[in-house]
């Protein structure tokens, strides 16, 4: 009976552990580690790569909330079909608190589809800004200069980050 009780208790240690090492290693690995493998590298070196690229400046402001991480990624292919700039900030404690920006040259824009324009808004160079829901983003899409910015943040705080917060970031752009 002794030696059943041991056995047992042994094999309930080794479960316990292989568990508990099964699960430290079943974490996903975090955002340092995801993004750069993707491409992603700081914001500056991102922007930095873009505004050469496209002689242009991005919105300088991000919307009133807290982010804990913020990468950005600057494609530039083989011609300049799939030439692109995209910056996201994140918080890995509140997934709602996810923006972004991506901008590519008018040339490859993305189609703006109609039903999913909310409203219009003029920015205060004349350009006219489309705000849209788009898979549970709000969006604001405009071109200047030969570019096509979208302005996107999470739906899930858009009582802190209204279209006016999203208009006051893209009228930020240095002109």
């Amino acid at each position: 009976m002794t030696k059943f009780i041991s056995l047992l208790l042994i094999s309930f240690c080794l479960l316990f552990f292989l568990t508990i090492d099964a699960t430290a290693n079943d974490n996903p690995s975090p955002y340092e580690e995801i993004y750069p493998e993707t491409g992603y590298k700081t914001v500056e070196a991102a922007l930095d790569d873009f505004e050469q690229h496209f002689k242009q400046k991005l919105p300088l402001r991000v919307p009133p909330i807290s982010f804990t991480h913020h990468f950005g990624r600057f494609s530039d292919l083989d011609g300049d079909m799939n030439d692109a700039f995209e910056v996201k900030f994140i918080n890995d404690q509140l997934s709602e608190n996810h923006y972004k920006i991506n901008v590519r040259p008018v040339k490859n824009y993305i189609p703006i589809r109609e039903k999913y324009v909310v409203k219009t808004y003029e920015l205060k160079n004349g350009v006219v800004a489309n705000y849209m829901t788009i898979l549970g983003f709000n969006v604001l899409v405009f071109e200047i200069d030969d570019l096509q910015y979208m302005i996107s943040i999470d739906k899930r705080v858009s009582d802190k980050v209204t279209p006016e917060a999203l208009l006051d970031i893209a009228n930020s752009i240095d002109y």
